[in-house]
């Protein structure tokens, strides 16, 4: 069987494998109708033409519909680089609508290192004809790591997810990161004291696939491989080290304790859709890959970026299972986010697969990812939403964005929202319930606020609408969202009781955020009033509208402490994360002995008790009313204040020794603002 394989090569594993004992390389490419495929390979002194062209021989290099080929290193004259070229049948209906094209450079989907050509162009993916010496090509590089790479310390009560850009971060003059290190893994590895000391313990990394760098896309979103790490983000861009360099990212925040999630964008490519380029799976077996029309051929689009990968297909889920497997065993990345996840549960036609779609299980079930973190976006860019247990994956935690909306109204004081409230609060448990069949956690609830999509924290405070003008769509790109300017429109010559008020709502935010039941998240910079000028859709902004400014971190230290000091107080109350809901542990209350559920009202309190958890008493009170309330304090013993939000720093965050015990009776709770007490 050795001698079978050293011939023609195995069709297992996909993509390029180093076979160590041979010193020898393996080259694997699914393609159900491809009829012609060439290996192509390129030295460093021409990347026009080939040194070595091995026409595949589908009686020797194709078993099923995967062709293959093995070859000595000894026999590549010294080749870096290597590609394909495919052709196959012409378009024809019935959901067979191929693209191939011989003329075309051909990447290697599964390619982990890229090189990109000075001459590399968009456009001749576009246009008609060859795109040799302007395409990109696959790296012959060997494995990284030759063993599985242990995750983090997983956190459960203390999980705190911190969503950040990886250039964002540290691009900035101002970062305060060694220099050559900005906008970079390296840069990350920098600041990773300042994470610590913010007390975070999970970073989500928006996505750091390589996307096609003549794409327009800063954030990332249109993934032009799903196992390279993005050379922009290396130390020298050009060469392999974005693999050594993220690799060294992964170590040094886990040494800190820290996990990492990967923002993964598994829904489309950046392909686009008819008269997008052609770079890799389009060429190789579009009708595979892709939702197409059976009637046109079009593809369908549910990612709003031109195309959808076909997940009903086996071979694209089984794609997506080899590159995460990649990312947890030889990269050691402790979980994903996986953007607009809705699509994962499309028919090839566009339908919904409401029973059982396949691909939840093959993750869910994999050995590779049982200590593996999965959050969803639990719906996609065309109207599905799946939100709580409509989502297929039912152990999976998912983007809570109800609880976004939501604690967006009742701080903003619209009326109608103390019931919604005091849901989200809980835990969400009209999203996940704990019901006999399909017990959910609250803790798969991620709670948020804020994300890259949309206003920063203080944005939302200091805008009424979106100022998207610079992204070039005439202010028509981004949501509309739930803010409030707190009487002044953008951040400019504001008065100071607006930026009084916009601190104190910011205040509001995150304590009622680190006091909810659930996962918390929020994103880099909302701590210290990082803005974006009133662009809540900056994905094409690289540049100072993205980056985040520290020198705001020096200017709102007052914010920086409060987060932090609310962060700490959540790790020290364990009553407050659970895995399971509050029950019988939690009292509600309003100003007085009973919630006010009406319309207008707009306050709230609760009492969660601690003793099952060995821990304090807390008692919050919330009033997004605009004017001052008086509450009745309804549980006896002695209480001292630790918030409020209406105080300024240092008095906003306190130490409870530090205050006097205030017994029951009654406390004012200034307007649009929350108190929060211990008791003891």
């Amino acid at each position: 069987m050795d001698v079978w394989l050293r011939k023609e090569g195995s069709s297992f594993p996909l993509g390029l494998s180093w076979i160590k004992e041979e010193q020898s390389y393996n080259f694997a490419l699914y393609s159900k109708h491809a009829e012609r495929v060439s290996l192509l390979l390129y030295d460093e002194t021409d990347i026009i033409h080939p040194g070595i062209v091995l026409l595949l021989d589908y009686l020797v290099h194709r078993s099923g519909r995967v062709w293959h080929a093995r070859l000595p290193k000894s026999s590549m004259n010294g080749a870096k680089y290597y590609a394909y070229r495919i052709d196959g049948p012409p378009p024809q209906g019935n959901y067979e609508w191929h693209t191939f094209d011989p003329d075309k450079i051909v990447l290697d989907p599964y390619a982990k290192a890229l090189f990109f050509p000075l001459t590399f162009s968009r456009q001749a993916a576009i246009d008609p004809g060859s795109n040799a010496g302007r395409a990109a090509l696959g790296n012959l590089v060997q494995s990284l790591h030759s063993s599985p790479r242990p995750l983090s310390e997983k956190h459960e009560s203390d999980l705190v997810i911190y969503e950040l850009h990886i250039r964002g971060f540290t691009e900035n003059a101002n970062s305060g990161v060694s220099s050559g290190k900005h906008g970079t893994f390296a840069g990350l590895i920098d600041k990773i004291p300042y994470l610590q000391d913010l007390g975070i313990t999970a970073v989500e990394l928006m996505p750091v696939f390589q996307n096609d760098p003549q794409g327009g896309d800063y954030w990332g979103y249109m993934p032009f491989s799903f196992y390279a790490p993005n050379q922009h983000y290396a130390g020298n861009p050009g060469t392999t080290d974005a693999q050594t360099d993220f690799s060294s990212m992964i170590d040094a925040l886990h040494a800190a304790g820290i996990e990492v999630i990967l923002d993964v964008v598994f829904n489309h490519t950046a392909e686009g859709g008819l008269g997008g380029p052609k770079y890799h799976l389009k060429l190789i077996d579009n009708s595979s890959y892709y939702m197409l029309s059976p009637v046109t051929g079009n593809y369908l689009d549910f990612s709003g970026t031109g195309n959808s990968l076909h997940c009903a297909n086996r071979a694209v889920r089984h794609m997506i299972l080899d590159s995460m497997r990649y990312w947890v065993r030889e990269m050691g990345v402790d979980g994903f986010r996986f953007d607009l996840a809705s699509i994962f549960a499309l028919n090839s036609d566009g339908s919904v697969n409401f029973e059982d779609p396949p691909i939840f299980d093959q993750i869910s079930g994999d050995p590779d990812f049982s200590g593996t973190r999965l959050i969803a976006e639990p719906w996609d860019a065309a109207g599905v939403y799946q939100l709580g247990r409509n989502f297929p994956g039912i152990t999976w935690q998912q983007w809570n964005g109800k609880f976004r909306d939501t604690l967006r109204k009742f701080v903003k004081g619209d009326p109608g929202m103390v019931g919604e409230t005091m849901s989200c609060l809980y835990g969400s448990c009209d999203l996940f319930p704990d019901a006999l069949m399909t017990t959910y956690h609250p803790y798969q609830s991620i709670n948020y606020v804020a994300s890259h999509d949309g206003f920063t924290l203080y944005d939302l405070v200091s805008y009424n609408t979106k100022h998207n003008q610079a992204n070039g769509q005439n202010n028509t790109d981004g949501p509309d969202e739930d803010s409030w300017n707190c009487g002044w429109e953008g951040d400019s010559g504001v008065p100071p009781d607006v930026v009084k008020l916009r601190k104190q709502q910011i205040r509001n935010f995150v304590c009622l955020l680190m006091v909810s039941n659930g996962t918390p998240m929020f994103r880099m910079g909302d701590e210290f009033a990082q803005t974006q000028s009133g662009n809540n859709n900056p994905y094409n902004q690289d540049n100072e509208t993205s980056w985040l400014d520290w020198d705001r971190y020096r200017v709102h230290s007052d914010l920086f402490r409060f987060v932090q000091e609310m962060i700490a107080f959540r790790k020290a109350h364990p009553s407050l994360a659970r895995s399971r809901f509050w029950r019988d542990d939690v009292r509600w209350y309003g100003t007085g002995p009973a919630v006010d559920l009406s319309f207008e009202s707009r306050s709230l309190a609760l009492c969660i008790h601690g003793a099952s958890q060995q821990d304090q008493d807390i008692y919050v009170m919330a009033n997004a009313f605009w004017e001052d309330l008086d509450f009745e304090i309804q549980e006896a013993g002695s209480w001292r204040l630790v918030v409020n939000t209406a105080e300024d720093s240092p008095k906003d965050i306190v130490s409870p020794q530090s205050q006097p015990p205030l017994g029951s009776g009654r406390i004012t709770v200034c307007a649009r603002s929350v108190v929060l007490l211990i008791k003891g």
